[in-house]
């Protein structure tokens, strides 16, 4: 049964992404309400981290999927991707609703509309349900959770390269700096960096635990 309820969240899962990836590459607009924001068109859309990460979901979950489908076995190495896809996207979640949808101009409604209404919301949380109520496993061990932290390095990596290369007179445009964290100046990325990997592993560990078959709470789900 949990197994079947996988394979629709996962199949789920791919329809949006694509769904999503759709409206923000053509700038679709399906709702109207606030004016939203951290959205573009076309490639500039990659340049979000909410985009790659939920992208990269997608893409695991279509893997997950086939595998279900042809009643394949799931590796410890697709369990980690599926692991570090998760994490990413609870981290796009967790920022947008602790971060950005506070300081943004028109709250956190203007980071809920069209194809981010998906992006930051709906695939973050089937995700994270998928993961931790119908994919449990032993198969990942503790520390395999530090796996969950690569997509934020990378991309971390990449935005402060950008940044950089942007920097004029000790400050960066928001142009550049879309998700505001130098805005008080570039030095605030020596600790912005840190502590974004270190939620972001934060977060890899507690989907890691309860992603655990021996949770005592889930014996019975």
């Amino acid at each position: 049964m949990k197994k079947k309820i996988s394979l629709i969240l996962n199949i789920i899962i791919v329809i949006l992404t694509i769904f999503a990836s759709i409206l923000m590459f053509t700038g679709i607009k399906i709702t109207h309400g606030a004016e939203p924001i951290l959205e573009t068109t076309k490639l500039g859309m990659f340049k979000f981290f909410t985009v790659d990460s939920n992208i990269f979901m997608g893409i695991i979950a279509l893997i997950y999927a086939i595998k279900e489908i042809t009643s394949k076995e799931i590796t410890k190495t697709m369990y980690k991707l599926k692991l570090m896809a998760t994490t990413a996207v609870s981290l796009t979640f967790i920022i947008v609703f602790t971060y950005l949808g506070p300081i943004a101009k028109d709250g956190l409604i203007s980071l809920l509309q069209n194809s981010n209404l998906f992006f930051h919301l709906v695939i973050p949380v089937l995700s994270i349900i998928t993961f931790t109520l119908f994919e449990r496993t032993n198969k990942l061990k503790f520390k395999d959770s530090i796996y969950g932290i690569i997509p934020t390095i990378i991309y971390a990596t990449l935005y402060l390269i950008n940044i950089i290369i942007h920097m004029e007179n000790g400050k960066v445009s928001p142009v550049y700096d879309w998700y505001w964290f130098v805005q008080n100046g570039v030095k605030t990325a020596i600790i912005v960096a840190p502590m974004i990997i270190l939620i972001s592993y934060i977060i890899s560990l507690i989907l890691w635990k309860l992603n655990r078959k021996e949770n005592i709470w889930y014996q019975n789900f």
